[in-house]
């Protein structure tokens, strides 16, 4: 377990069931544990797991407003974007993740800007989107492919 985190971002789960979904999100989609804290009862308080230099954190709900889809009808304000190393088999992946349980509501399929992506829900209702470049594209060449502006910052 590091000592220490990087600047960066990370992205912070809520589940009702928060020790299924940590043993399922590794099993389904690879991730790395890094610890779990449990409370005197046993409960699972805070978890996190790796993927890459990216971290995820798994909890419970807590509050009315940190709620897992599963308690709101299904829907989900964030979804979670996760990118594969390049020549990872995102297909094989797709199919290890539906062996989980994933229910795949965008199958693999290559994208206008060179990547190959598809998305699944977990148990709870979570959208997962899982990409891998496979082709090399410039912003002019995904802007004709796809017919938009791509700019580094918007306009007044």
């Amino acid at each position: 377990m590091a000592d220490h985190r990087a600047k960066g971002l990370s992205s912070a789960i809520c589940y009702r069931d928060s020790k299924a979904a940590f043993r399922w999100l590794e099993d389904a989609f690879g991730f790395e544990p890094l610890f779990v804290l449990l409370d005197a009862d046993g409960n699972l308080a805070h978890s996190e797991m790796e993927y890459g230099p990216s971290t995820i954190m798994v909890g419970n709900e807590w509050s009315d407003d940190h709620r897992s889809p599963a308690n709101l009808g299904g829907k989900n304000t964030q979804t979670v974007h996760v990118q594969l190393g390049r020549g990872e088999d995102i297909d094989a992946h797709c199919a290890k993740a539906r062996a989980a349980g994933a229910r795949i509501i965008a199958e693999p399929e290559t994208q206008f800007y060179g990547d190959r992506t598809y998305r699944a829900k977990d148990p709870e209702g979570h959208i997962w989107t899982f990409g891998v470049t496979v082709a090399d594209k410039s912003a002019a060449e995904w802007d004709a492919e796809g017919g938009f502006t791509t700019q580094a910052r918007l306009d007044d």
